[in-house]
């Protein structure tokens, strides 16, 4: 698992032994069956690109259809602009609320970012966020 964002607080043993079991039963479907799987008192929503998986873990009432498009969304900014993949996943969720829906506004605020950690702030950037 390369990258992992929990929203319920669980302990390192609590949490390798749920990711063992979700990621056994995901890699036991096959290619052409159902994205979502209900596992405990949660669905399972993922998703499969090229080879890697992204999975989310959600309550019985969230609506499986939009986690996948969220999860769509990620795999989308992430091709964008593969930075820090942290980074991105907080500005899209946050305590695991969708915070920004829009690709593009999303990528302003990683590239703002980006200029305010190299040192190299331009006038401009003052004068968007009128700071001037």
């Amino acid at each position: 698992m390369r990258l992992q964002k929990w929203y319920s607080s669980y302990s390192d043993k609590q949490k390798k032994k749920i990711l063992r079991e979700i990621t056994s039963l995901i890699f036991a479907r096959k290619p052409k069956m159902c994205s979502f799987l209900e596992w405990q008192d949660m669905k399972i929503v993922y998703r499969r690109y090229a080879s890697l998986y992204f999975a989310c873990a959600i309550d019985t009432t969230d609506n499986e259809l939009i986690t996948l498009e969220i999860i769509h969304r990620y795999v989308e900014i992430l091709d964008k602009y593969f930075g820090n993949a942290y980074f991105v996943l907080d500005e899209y969720l946050l305590a695991g609320e969708v915070q920004e829906t829009g690709t593009r506004e999303i990528l302003q605020v990683i590239d703002a970012q980006d200029i305010i950690q190299e040192d190299e702030v331009p006038q401009k950037l003052f004068e968007d966020q009128s700071l001037n």
